[in-house]
């Protein structure tokens, strides 16, 4: 049976492993909503966040957005390949509702697994 946990081997938790992404990343991206994305050699697929501040001014509105996001990775996972996944805001995503940031981030990590299925042929 499927676990949907959010656990720490499914989280980007350092800057190494966040520069391995920003490196060579694959992109997506929507006006309000980066993905950058790269193969891993774990088991699963890892998700990191970047919620800046002049993005989102509110401490409350970051914590929202981050969230939603985990969420969404969380239900999500088990249909994504073994990626490193981050997660960039620009400004105006606190506009968004919670079901528009989740349904975008579901079409990026869409296009993303494409993208890479893509490459690797």
């Amino acid at each position: 049976m499927a676990r949907y946990t959010f656990d720490r081997e499914l989280r980007l938790l350092n800057s190494d492993q966040y520069d391995k992404v920003f490196k060579k990343p694959v992109r997506a991206s929507t006006p309000k909503i980066l993905v950058l994305a790269t193969r891993n050699n774990n088991a699963t697929p890892r998700l990191g966040l970047v919620v800046p501040k002049k993005a989102v001014k509110r401490a409350v509105w970051r914590n929202r957005i981050k969230r939603v996001a985990r969420e969404t990775f969380r239900q999500n996972q088990h249909k994504l390949p073994h990626i490193d996944i981050v997660v960039l805001v620009k400004l105006g995503v606190n506009d968004l509702s919670n079901s528009e940031i989740s349904s975008t981030l579901i079409k990026l990590w869409d296009q993303i697994s494409l993208r890479l299925n893509n490459q690797q042929s």
